[in-house]
C-alpha cells in the first residue's frame, strides 16, 4: 500500500463571481522514500492539492471530493482531531514563506519545542534538546545561542532551513515543500536543495515538492506531475520527463529554462496567460496557447492516458505520436546542445 494515494481530486472554492473549479480529476501516489515533484505555472492548482491533502484550505467556502487515503485513511473525511493529530506529525509542510509561517514574536528555540511538545510526550528539556539536535543538523551555526533568536534576526536562507527542522522536528513520513526555494538567491537555492535531500536520505521521508521550476524537479524529484488550469497533462518519471516529453506545455516549460548556449539566442516563451479558471476553455484547456492546436483540441477534452512509447508515462494530448517523438527529440537535441 502507497503512503498516500490520491484519487479523483476535485477542490472547487464559491466566491462572489462563481465558482472556482481550481483541482479537477487529480491522481497521484507517494511511496516511502520517493520524491514527487508537482511543476507548472501560478494558479495551476499544485498548491490547492496539497492544501486540501492537509485539511487546510478555508472551510466555509471549500468544495473537495475524491480521495486522499494516507495509509488507508481517507483525509478528506477524517474528522478535524484525526487530522490534527496527523499534521506536524505524520505529515508535515514547509510552506513559501518563512517570514510568514514564523511567528514574529517567539523565539525560534519555543516554536521548535511548542511543534514537538503538541505531538510528543516529552519535558521541556527534553523537546529543547531535540530542536537543538534539528537546528545542528539543517545546518545553523551556533544553534544553541541561535535558539533565543527571533524569526528576523536570520537571513531567508536561514529561516527556510529553521522550518525544514520544524517539519522534520517529528519524523514523519511525508514532507510537503510548497515552493520551497522561492525568493531564495542562486546559491542558496542549491544549498536548501542539497539540504532537503541529504535530510530526506537520513530520515527516511517521502516528499512532495510543489515548484514552478523544472530546474528544481531535475535535481530533486524521482517522478513528476505536470499540471495546467487545474489539471495533470503530464506524468511520468524524472528521466522520461525530460527526455520524452509528450505534451506541448511541458515542451513550454523546458522550452524557458535557461542554457548556456555558444549563440545566446533568447529564451522561448509560452505566449499568453492561463486561463481564467472562473471560466475555462472549452476542450483542452492549454488550447489557445499552444502552437500545435488542431479544431479537436477546440471542443474536446483529452484524456490522461498512457502514450504509445510507455504505458507508465501519461499525457493527456490529442498530437499524434510522430508528431510528439519529433517535438521532444529537438527540444532534447537543444537541452544537450545548451548542455554543451
Amino acid at each position: 500500500m502507497s503512503l498516500l494515494e490520491v484519487k479523483d481530486l476535485h477542490t472547487s472554492f464559491r466566491t462572489d463571481d462563481g465558482i472556482v473549479r481550481a483541482v479537477e480529476g487529480v491522481s497521484f501516489e507517494v511511496e516511502k522514500g520517493q520524491t514527487l515533484g508537482i511543476v507548472g505555472e501560478s494558479g495551476s492548482g499544485k498548491s490547492v492539492t496539497c492544501l486540501t491533502i492537509m485539511g487546510l484550505n478555508p472551510s466555509r467556502n471549500t468544495i473537495s471530493t475524491g480521495e486522499a487515503l494516507w495509509k488507508g485513511k481517507n483525509l478528506l473525511t477524517a474528522k478535524p482531531r484525526e487530522l490534527r493529530e496527523i499534521r506536524g506529525s505524520e505529515i508535515s509542510m514547509i510552506f513559501q514563506d518563512p517570514m510568514t509561517s514564523l511567528n514574529p514574536v517567539h523565539t525560534i528555540g519555543r516554536q521548535l519545542i511548542e511543534a514537538i511538545q503538541l505531538h510528543r510526550d516529552l519535558t521541556k528539556r527534553a523537546a529543547h534538546a531535540r530542536a537543538r539536535e534539528l537546528l545542528k543538523a539543517v545546518g545553523i551555526p551556533k544553534a544553541d545561542a541561535r535558539m533565543d533568536d527571533y524569526p528576523h534576526q536570520f537571513s531567508g536562507g536561514m529561516r527556510q532551513r529553521v522550518m525544514i527542522a520544524m517539519a522534520l522536528i517529528n519524523d514523519p513520513d511525508l514532507l510537503i515543500a510548497d515552493e520551497p526555494t522561492t525568493a531564495l538567491d542562486v546559491t542558496t537555492q542549491a544549498q536548501i536543495l542539497t539540504l532537503m535531500k541529504r535530510l530526506q536520505e537520513e530520515f527516511g521521508s517521502a516528499v512532495l515538492i510543489i515548484t514552478h521550476d523544472l530546474g528544481v524537479v531535475a535535481e530533486t524529484a524521482d517522478d513528476v506531475l505536470v499540471m495546467y488550469a487545474a489539471n495533470v497533462v503530464e506524468q511520468a518519471s524524472v528521466d522520461d520527463l525530460f527526455n520524452r516529453p509528450q505534451h506541448p506545455y511541458t515542451w513550454g516549460l523546458m522550452g524557458s529554462l535557461p542554457r548556456l548556449e555558444a549563440d545566446l539566442e533568447r529564451l522561448t516563451q509560452i505566449p499568453g496567460q492561463p486561463p481564467s479558471l472562473l471560466r475555462p476553455p472549452a476542450g483542452c484547456r492549454f488550447h489557445p496557447r499552444c502552437p500545435h492546436v488542431m479544431e479537436v483540441c477546440k471542443t474536446t477534452v483529452p484524456p490522461l492516458a498512457p502514450s504509445e512509447r510507455d504505458p507508465a508515462h501519461l499525457q493527456a494530448c490529442h498530437l499524434d505520436q510522430e508528431t510528439k517523438d519529433r517535438e521532444a527529440a529537438k527540444l532534447l537535441e537543444i537541452t544537450m546542445a545548451g548542455a554543451g
